[in-house]
């Protein structure tokens, strides 16, 4: 299903982190769909590889440039900015999808698992958004940062990832303001379980937790959501695409709950 014009995003280069991810994978595809180029990153250099075929099969206009890198590493978030304006001369957007998820219990939480947690999902996020954003400035555009429904309210057993988000979706709605007086729109995205290899493994660890098989888990936190189901990658990755396109041209440091209605405030 493509609700978005082949020139939503004409001309527009996006650099896409997390790209090898369920979300970010699905993500560029559909900047691609809409007319756009993209840069795309992550570790797993095989999975970038088919991204970019699958990529061309959709677009076969679309500029996909491919850089494998550790956005841990100053040198790794810097060859990633450089590579993207040697390629496309300029950055229109980013999305913000590389993460991962962990931690548990507070009582069992281990301090290296915290850090590593907080140094992908927010660390290395806010400092190559900083990189980034000095050429979008030159330009405006949009960056989409990807939080959680954990970065909106806490739940048990969720300290490190929970406490991770809050620190993305407070980065969001700080940096919006800063960001706007240069053109540049800042919002986040608020995903719950998504259908990814990530959110079932989060639905797995929750069932080991409370003595639950991954597929009773699973079922239990399909009858929470009103709609009865978990999200898919591609619904999330469309609700990006709109964040980017300037039909969001007015919407500004938000941060949109995408739940099956399992958060409504």
């Amino acid at each position: 299903m493509n609700i978005f014009s082949n020139e939503a995003l004409k001309d527009r280069h996006i650099i896409v982190t997390g790209a090898t991810g369920g979300i970010g994978y699905e993500t560029a595809k559909e900047i691609v769909k809409a007319g756009g180029h993209v840069t795309i990153t992550g570790r797993n250099e095989e999975k970038l590889a088919d991204l970019k075929e699958e990529c061309a099969t959709i677009n076969g206009q679309a500029a996909v440039h491919v850089v494998k890198a550790d956005l841990n590493d100053a040198d790794g978030r810097r060859t990633v900015v450089d590579e993207a304006v040697k390629e496309h001369g300029k950055i229109d957007g980013l999305v913000n999808s590389a993460g991962i998820i962990g931690g548990g219990p507070l009582e069992d939480l281990d301090e290296e698992e915290l850090r590593n947690i907080m140094e992908l999902n927010f660390f290395s996020t806010v400092l190559f958004t900083q990189s980034v954003f000095k050429h979008m400035k030159e330009v405006g555009g949009s960056i989409v940062n990807l939080s959680s429904l954990s970065g909106l309210r806490g739940t048990s057993g969720n300290t490190a990832y929970s406490g991770s988000k809050f620190a993305v979706t407070g980065f969001t709605q700080s940096f919006a303001h800063e960001a706007i007086e240069d053109g540049v729109r800042v919002n986040a995205v608020c995903p719950g379980y998504v259908d990814t290899e990530m959110g079932q493994a989060a639905i797995r660890g929750k069932g080991e937790r409370e003595g639950r098989s991954y597929e009773e888990q699973r079922q239990l936190a399909e009858q929470g959501i009103p709609s009865g189901r978990i999200s898919t990658p591609e619904e999330v990755a469309r609700t990006i695409v709109y964040l980017l396109s300037d039909a969001a041209g007015n919407i500004v440091g938000e941060s949109m709950k995408i739940s099956g209605g399992g958060v409504m405030r």
